[in-house]
């Protein structure tokens, strides 16, 4: 079995080489009368953790050009209900579905599931359990009513042991005509939306990036995390005047810190005269993996309608590197928590639960950073071959003039 870190390079050169993911395919789901109610297209992977009897396996399972909408599944929602459900269903037992709910004025994917077949050896070879599997989880993929969802950026949903990419991805539920609405919502990795109508007179507060951070949490046998990141907060809440606003926060490197080590959670806790907030990390024992498992933010926002939020999320799976390495990314990521909360992560090296001289161990890099490094890696390669290619064709011509100088 490959170890851990001879299993990222591979998965990074397959996605640096576009066979990762394939090219965004088109979804549609019709009422009994033919009239479309769900548009989507995108191109999707599926990074799935897996057991064998020699450890962790991660497997990338792209949707596939002839992935289709399981008709008996999908649904416009019942009359009068605001449900709605995109089935789609590709190779040997998978299934990717978006549950959509929506309100006066916006929809939203307010569920993904994701279901996988370990009995697929083709994608888990020697898993230790076999058999079909769902996992599912909330999502940010939210839009105005009458609205096309347009993200360029990758979308990460995280799934437990499971990091679903939806990437170029284009989404409406609730069409009010067969094609997709030319106004659009821009998800929020791809930045603010172009606005046609006049500005807010209360604009979302956009700071700048925030500083880098450095924590450590040490118990009675020694250190237990140790992360240097920046952090930003990105919340969605309804005002006094009933108006729906998000707001950007950065967390100070001045602010207060402190944490706990436990067997199976290490806690990291972050706090100011506004806010609370708490980081989970928790260990896979049986892949020896650790992993932010869970997000929780007290606030106080005096311009709220109810001014003390709170927020917890304690099913994620992110940050994620084997339990004695460090996980690091320099490229930003962007960690869906709630409807109302998601987090920005800037810069971010973390390692918990086992920490050797209070330094960090091996590096796991996340992918995104692995496709900035390789796509000038393959520039450089590709004009190193074609010097080579002119350097034999110069060679192979110099051959043949001096045979053509023969003494008599």
């Amino acid at each position: 079995m490959a170890a851990p870190g001879a299993r990222r390079p591979l998965l990074l050169l397959l996605l640096a080489a576009g066979l990762a993911h394939g090219a965004s395919a088109l979804f549609e789901v019709k009422d009994n009368n033919g009239t479309t109610c769900i548009m989507a297209s995108f191109s999707a992977s599926f990074l799935t953790t897996y057991d064998t009897g020699r450890g962790s396996e991660i497997s990338n399972i792209t949707l596939p050009a002839t992935a289709e909408v399981l008709k008996n599944s999908s649904s416009c929602g019942k009359e009068n209900a605001s449900e709605a459900r995109l089935t789609i269903t590709f190779g040997r037992g998978y299934l990717l579905q978006l549950n959509f709910t929506k309100s006066t004025t916006r929809y939203s994917v307010q569920h993904m599931y994701f279901t996988y077949n370990l009995s697929d050896t083709e994608h888990f070879t020697n898993a230790s359990t076999k058999g079909i599997k769902t996992v599912n989880s909330t999502t940010d993929i939210k839009a105005d009513i009458n609205k096309t969802y347009r993200c360029v950026s990758d979308i990460r949903v995280y799934m437990g042991n499971v990091t679903a990419v939806l990437r170029d991805a284009t989404i409406q539920a609730y069409l009010s005509s067969s094609n997709f609405s030319k106004e659009e919502t821009h998800c929020t990795q791809d930045g603010p939306s172009p606005t046609t109508g006049p500005p807010s007179p209360l604009p979302p507060l956009v700071p700048t990036n925030p500083t880098v951070s450095k924590f450590n949490v040490t118990g009675d046998n020694g250190t237990c995390l140790l992360a240097s990141m920046a952090l930003q907060l990105n919340i969605t809440y309804l005002k006094k005047d009933n108006k729906t606003v998000t707001r950007a926060f950065n967390i100070s490197p001045n602010d207060t810190f402190s944490g706990s080590c436990g067997v199976q959670v290490v806690i990291l806790k972050v706090e100011n005269n506004n806010s609370a907030l708490e980081l989970q990390f928790g260990m896979n024992a049986s892949s020896s993996l650790f992993f932010l498992q869970g997000v929780q933010l007290n606030m106080s926002l005096s311009d709220a309608q109810d001014p003390k939020l709170h927020i917890s999320n304690n099913s994620l799976r992110a940050l994620q590197a084997t339990v004695g390495n460090s996980y690091k990314c320099n490229t930003e990521e962007h960690i869906f928590v709630t409807e109302a909360l998601s987090l920005n992560v800037f810069s971010v090296q973390v390692q918990a639960f086992k920490v050797e001289s209070d330094r960090f161990g091996s590096v796991e890099e996340c992918v995104q950073d692995g496709n900035n490094m390789l796509i000038p890696i393959a520039v450089g390669g590709a004009l190193a071959g074609l010097v080579l290619i002119v350097l034999i064709a110069y060679l192979i011509g110099r051959k043949r003039s001096h045979a053509g100088y023969q003494t008599i």
